[in-house]
């Protein structure tokens, strides 16, 4: 008997070690495989705006395309999922990632930087992010969704401030500390070595994941899925729920690709050093983890559709703060405390909005098709945000036009909260009947 014990106790620790480091696995390459296309954009944007001559509308049309290679990826990257091994699948994609950060060494500009954009939204997603979904569902099986996505998003948010913070002690190591003796040479210099090290830790992801992912994550389900992929019709596919979660998403993205601008509000608006607005954004980006985790266990122990609402209520009230005042005629701490604000609500809602998969109750065995089409949808502001927000600050260069960004951002989250009234509805129908 005491060996039978003893036998299960290990079992039991051995199964939730090999959870433990699937976990971790995913985390890590869940974030890598965007830190090229979106890290170096985010934390160093004032330099790459200088480095590769561009305006604001400029890299947002580079983003623009590369929404577009990523919204014609999403769907049949979700088919693909279902249907081959998540292993195979992410590894590929982390490493075809990499390849586009050693041409990216050649500081291409023109056309060339828009197809690289275009290059990165297939690698990224097309073999990647369907598996990713779909393999963090398995996971957390029937009733720690909220946990399993609040886990990968706030461990991806701890993964890229840890590497943001090295990257930006770099990026200020090659950079003189005064702004006004920065040249051309020092900021191609610092942002080559940055791409050098984002690079390296792109491929160093893709080495963790193939070595620490079980090939059966999705085994068991891979001819079940074949079958199921045949029986998706319009008759029985829960179309109103796929549109409004794909809705949220729609608005909670907005909100995270608004963060990609913190940095150039601070030094245009507030007249920070390039090398500080970097490091502020970075350690920000910490608290991706604390938010994640809060809104994953209060999305599983509460209502997650009531919490994803709450979230989008918090940042109208930030991004309207941000709208109306004036940093200079204001305490010039509540404006930092309203950008973190922004910061909290947003990683928060990334956390969480997957988890309404579960939460209306969509099936398992679609989770594939499912993810496919919501991201389709749902990442759409991959192609529309960056064109429009660059326009917005181009047009009314510094605190005017950031003020009109805030106030976009205000009218999105409100369309959020309305999202968040519709699935409620929907919930309550499904209870009736």
């Amino acid at each position: 008997m005491k060996l039978l014990l003893r036998h299960c106790c290990t079992v039991r620790k051995n199964s939730q070690r090999s959870k433990f480091i699937t976990m971790f696995a995913l985390i890590v390459s869940g974030e890598m495989i965007f830190s090229l296309p979106f890290h170096l954009t985010r934390f160093f944007r004032p330099t790459i705006l200088e480095t590769f001559s561009l305006t604001n509308s400029d890299l947002g049309d580079a983003f623009a395309i590369y929404g577009i290679t990523a919204m014609l990826s999403y769907f049949p990257g979700g088919i693909l999922a279902d249907r081959y091994s998540i292993k195979f699948l992410m590894t590929g994609s982390l490493f075809a990632t990499a390849l586009g950060g050693i041409y990216l060494l050649t500081m291409p500009s023109g056309y060339k930087l828009f197809l690289l954009y275009g290059y990165w939204g297939i690698t990224s997603i097309l073999f990647f992010w369907a598996a990713l979904i779909k393999a963090t569902r398995q996971w957390g099986g029937v009733l720690a969704q909220g946990k399993a996505f609040g886990l990968l998003d706030g461990g991806r948010g701890l993964v890229a401030a840890i590497f943001a913070t090295l990257s930006v002690w770099i990026f200020s190591a090659v950079l003189p500390e005064n702004s006004q003796l920065i040249n051309d040479y020092d900021r191609v210099l610092a942002l080559q070595i940055v791409i050098i090290y984002y690079t390296g830790i792109t491929v160093l992801a893709g080495l963790i994941l193939w070595f620490t992912l079980p090939h059966e994550l999705n085994r068991k389900e891979s001819k079940n899925s074949k079958i199921a992929l045949d029986k998706v019709s319009i008759n029985n596919f829960p179309i109103k729920k796929v549109f409004l979660i794909s809705t949220t998403i729609v608005c909670a993205y907005c909100g995270y690709k608004g963060l990609d601008n913190i940095s150039i509000y601070l030094t245009q608006s507030l007249n920070w050093h390039e090398a500080s607005a970097a490091s502020f954004v970075a350690y920000s980006t910490y608290l991706r983890l604390i938010a994640a985790i809060i809104a994953g266990f209060i999305a599983d122990k509460y209502d997650c559709n009531k919490t994803v609402g709450f979230l989008f209520l918090l940042s109208c009230l930030a991004y309207m703060f941000l709208y109306l005042v004036d940093p200079g005629n204001f305490l010039i701490w509540f404006v930092y405390a309203n950008i973190l604000i922004t910061f909290l609500s947003v990683f928060a809602l990334r956390g969480i909005y997957f988890s309404l998969m579960e939460d209306v109750k969509l099936p398992v065995k679609k989770t594939g098709t499912v993810v496919g089409i919501v991201s389709l949808i749902g990442y759409t502001p991959d192609i529309f945000f960056s064109p429009i927000s660059g326009r917005i600050l181009d047009q009314s260069p510094g605190l005017v036009g950031h003020q009109n960004y805030y106030l976009l951002l205000f009218f999105i989250s409100l369309a959020g909260i309305l999202s968040s009234f519709l699935i409620a509805k929907q919930k309550s129908k499904n209870k009736i009947i």
